[in-house]
């Protein structure tokens, strides 16, 4: 009986594994009060007392708990790293309870752990990922070995990949006014901080216009748009992608606990002597948070008319149309084709002290000074349409609409154009001519067109030949022919060039330069509007009145030497 009792008693006092392995026979009760106490005053767990002591191995402890428990035991060995999944628990939380997710079925989570009888660890679980936990007994030192080697492997990439120092802070009057969390405080992650840094520096260096960071189920890339170009960068851990969204959100006040619903954002960032802009579009995918950021350079609005591409012919048209008193200037194209930019300069033209600018744009993406630029904001009923309406009591000369995207915003726009007011828009059509036609399937009145559009510009963006490294290119005839030359053009007195590469450039290419198509609204095409006439009437038109089309005006660029064929193809694809 005494032996008895001093078996129970003991143990008694004891609870979760400890009281398991003495029940079991692995370990003396005394033994037990031993490391718990020792546990409790170096304020570790029992488990890692119990290893530490060399007491018991990892997998006698790891097969006890499982036969006395009824929980299953599993070989971590067997499991490849990769496929676990990395997203449902935090690492800090992993790394403070030393647990592992395994897998996810419906609303369970299983996890693995060398300690199962811990039931703040499932309580802290299931509040941080909605789940129900259920336990799968592994063993300690494999465990261990899987957690400190992702944290380790993580941290170790990310300083291989953001190698170097930086002088690029955020902006002070950009500094994020929210109080602080231990949210946010988790995002001072200094390698993560440092590989944003890294991204961003090289993003500017490269002339990137944007970057993406996108999470996949296995693996995370980052690819910069260079020279219109996506290219594949470097891919970091995936288990850093949480953190980074967070970093990001937080210096684009942003909100971090959002991720169901597309953000956007802005930040400014000090690098070296000067501040850079960056636009932020945040969007859910099924394994996390895609994250677009636009580098918004304000000198691309400074370059001045004839950096950005456009012929003498061309030139003469526009400029002539941006100072007339009125009338209504539309530049269409795809994203990304460079009608903002278009856009600005013109303004940047018409900005002297004299003329009242006023700008509507989602969102303004360039600070221009002595221009009145208006930010829409559909929540609060600031959509363009409204904002047209009150520029209009404000007695403007000249108005910038971002884009005309419905019959309101069309018919205030050209009631100001009609008015007394120069109207600037743009619109997402892939031609001059189809320009007007979508405005009468948009449902205004021909009349109203005909009497109010002065100029209409298509234009797309091709690649730049790098001066540098540029060569001759041999074309069969037939190609030239094919692509838009005619006979006459090809008598010997100039010859097209090819990409080749050196160092100075992007695979042969360096900068992009503007094909344009300026088409002036001439009475002959009026009448054709008034007529209800097709794109293809118009084009016709056009044509006989010398309006070079996109092709047209990209071989043109390819005679000069200034790009490629293969670009001109594939940026005109007709």
């Amino acid at each position: 009986m005494q032996a008895d009792s001093t078996l129970v008693d003991p143990s008694s006092m004891l609870s979760g594994v400890a009281r398991v392995l003495v029940h079991a026979g692995k370990l003396p009760a005394k033994q037990a009060e031993d490391l718990v106490r020792q546990s409790r005053e170096k304020k570790i767990s029992f488990v890692n007392a119990l290893i530490g002591a060399n007491l018991i191995a990892p997998s006698e402890l790891a097969h006890t708990l499982s036969s006395a428990l009824a929980v299953p035991l599993l070989d971590l060995n067997a499991l490849d790293p990769q496929r676990l999944p990395h997203n449902i628990i935090d690492t800090k939380l992993a790394l403070q309870y030393q647990v592992i997710a395994l897998g996810r079925r419906g609303n369970r989570l299983f996890i693995g752990g060398a300690d199962p009888t811990e039931p703040e660890v499932v309580e802290r679980i299931k509040f941080a990922t909605q789940l129900s936990p259920e336990w799968v007994i592994v063993e300690h030192d494999k465990l261990q070995k899987l957690l400190q080697g992702s944290t380790s492997n993580t941290t170790e990439a990310l300083e291989s990949i953001a190698g170097g120092d930086f002088d690029f802070d955020i902006a002070e009057e950009d500094a994020s006014p929210q109080e602080e969390t231990p949210e946010m405080a988790d995002v001072e992650d200094a390698p993560v901080v440092r590989f944003l840094q890294k991204m961003l520096v090289d993003a500017i260096n490269m002339r990137a216009s944007d970057l993406h960071f996108e999470p996949y189920e296995y693996h995370y890339r980052v690819r910069f748009r260079v020279d219109g170009e996506l290219r594949e960068i470097t891919q970091p851990p995936v288990a850093i992608k949480d953190k980074l969204s967070s970093r990001i959100k937080v210096i684009s006040r942003l909100d971090i606990a959002e991720r169901r619903v597309p953000q956007d954002g802005r930040m400014k960032l000090k690098f070296g002597s000067k501040s850079i802009d960056f636009r932020v579009s945040t969007l859910p995918t099924l394994f996390g948070e895609k994250i677009v950021i636009r580098i918004l350079d304000p000198s691309s609005a400074k370059l001045g008319i004839d950096a950005l591409g456009y012929e003498k012919q061309e030139k003469d048209r526009l400029m002539a149309c941006i100072q007339r008193p009125y009338g209504m200037i539309l530049v269409t194209g795809p994203t990304g084709s460079g009608k903002t930019v278009s856009l600005y300069t013109c303004l940047n033209i018409l900005n002297q002290p004299g003329v009242n600018i006023s700008t509507v744009e989602d969102p303004a993406e360039i600070n221009l000074p002595g221009i009145n630029q208006v930010n829409v904001n559909d929540k609060a009923g600031l959509t363009f349409s409204a904002a047209l309406k009150s520029f209009l009591r404000q007695d403007p000369d000249v108005i910038m609409v971002g884009e005309i995207r419905d019959l309101e915003t069309a018919d205030i726009a050209i009631k100001a154009a009609q008015t007394g007011h120069m109207v600037m828009s743009t619109l997402h059509t892939n031609d001059a001519p189809t320009t007007l036609t979508r405005l009468m399937n948009m449902g205004v009145v021909p009349f109203n067109i005909a009497s109010s559009v002065l100029l209409i510009t298509a234009q797309r963006l091709a690649r730049r030949l790098c001066e540098n490294c540029k060569a001759p290119a041999d074309y069969p005839r037939e190609a030239l022919l094919r692509a838009g030359y005619r006979d006459e053009e090809l008598d010997g007195s100039w010859r097209p060039y090819r990409a080749v590469g050196c160092s100075m450039c992007n695979n042969g290419y360096k900068g992009r330069v503007g094909l344009y198509q300026v088409m002036p609204i001439t009475e002959a095409i009026q009448r054709i509007i008034l007529s209800q006439g097709t794109a293809l009437d118009i084009a016709d038109q056009a044509r006989k009145e010398g309006v070079r089309d996109l092709r047209q005006s990209g071989l043109v660029k390819v005679r000069a030497g200034v790009t490629t064929l293969e670009e001109v193809l594939a940026a005109t694809n007709e």
